[in-house]
């Protein structure tokens, strides 16, 4: 059997994976992680959701991304875990080590000479106006909402029409929101400017992004990983460049779940199929 490399990059961020709830998909962000071997990644906040944990609903599958975490890291992978509001738990063992797994509450790199801050973002709930509507989205209502558009979309599917996210909708309709993202995204932005950060890394909001935001006093790249909810997004840095990865967009995603797709090359792979298809 021949395998599909993995994308060697140097720093890979995921934020708000949600583990233990209905909304979280798992199976994705294990293929995602099995694509990829960055040397360090960031979980950064609200990774298992400590708020909505229950035992009766923890699958196998959110067991798994645990475990592939936990590989990555035996296997030579720095993991910073920056704790969230929906874990914030694990803010008693914030600078402990765990083997490779170092937990904190935030981040300071230099990446090619230049000074990253990698935060969640839930401690701007308490400043930034009509913040209110995050924390009900978050909570049961968001994983209740998540539910009933899965069973929605279930119907469409049948009916032959396209997927719709009721919680995207919301969010862009409702003009609190649209303006505590705007609200969160600057008030980001303009601190890691005054402290003098090139980037400011964030989650929390569910909104992946990446924007040049600037003030009177200078400017910083404002980024945000997302989700992995209903965006399935996550942000990577590699050869001095900063990309928004998209899940939904990648063609190779098939091929991730697989094991034994691991390490094959472009050539390797088009003469796997052309052997498969003879063979049928």
């Amino acid at each position: 059997m021949y395998n599909v490399k993995k994308r060697k990059i140097d720093l890979a961020v995921i934020s708000d994976i949600h583990l233990g709830t209905y909304g979280c998909h798992a199976e994705e962000v294990l293929n995602y992680l099995s694509s990829i071997r960055p040397k360090t990644l960031i979980l950064n906040g609200d990774i298992i959701d400590i708020w909505q944990f229950r035992k009766r609903y923890f699958p196998k599958s959110h067991l798994k991304v645990i475990k592939k975490i936990i590989s990555m890291a035996t296997n030579g992978t720095k993991v910073f875990y920056i704790t969230g509001n929906h874990d914030e738990l694990l803010r008693r063992f914030t600078d402990i080590d765990f083997g490779n797994i170092q937990v904190v509450d935030k981040l300071i790199l230099e990446l090619d000479g230049k000074k990253s801050w990698f935060f969640h973002g839930d401690i701007f709930d308490a400043t930034v106006q009509h913040s209110k509507w995050i924390a009900k989205l978050g909570g049961w209502g968001y994983d209740m909402l998540i539910l009933i558009n899965r069973f929605i979309n279930w119907w469409l599917l049948k009916l032959g029409k396209e997927k719709y996210s009721l919680s995207k909708k919301i969010k862009n309709s409702v003009k609190k929101a649209v303006k505590f993202i705007n609200d969160f995204e600057q008030i980001a932005a303009d601190l890691a400017i005054d402290q003098g950060y090139d980037y400011v890394v964030c989650g929390h909001i569910h909104q992946p992004q990446k924007r040049i935001r600037k003030n009177k006093y200078g400017s910083c790249l404002y980024l945000n990983s997302g989700d992995w909810i209903e965006n399935l997004t996550a942000l990577e840095y590699h050869n001095k460049r900063w990309k928004l990865y998209d899940y939904h967009s990648d063609k190779l995603k098939a091929f991730f779940a697989d094991e034994d797709f691991k390490s094959m090359d472009y050539n390797e792979l088009v003469n796997g199929i052309m052997v498969s298809l003879k063979n049928h």
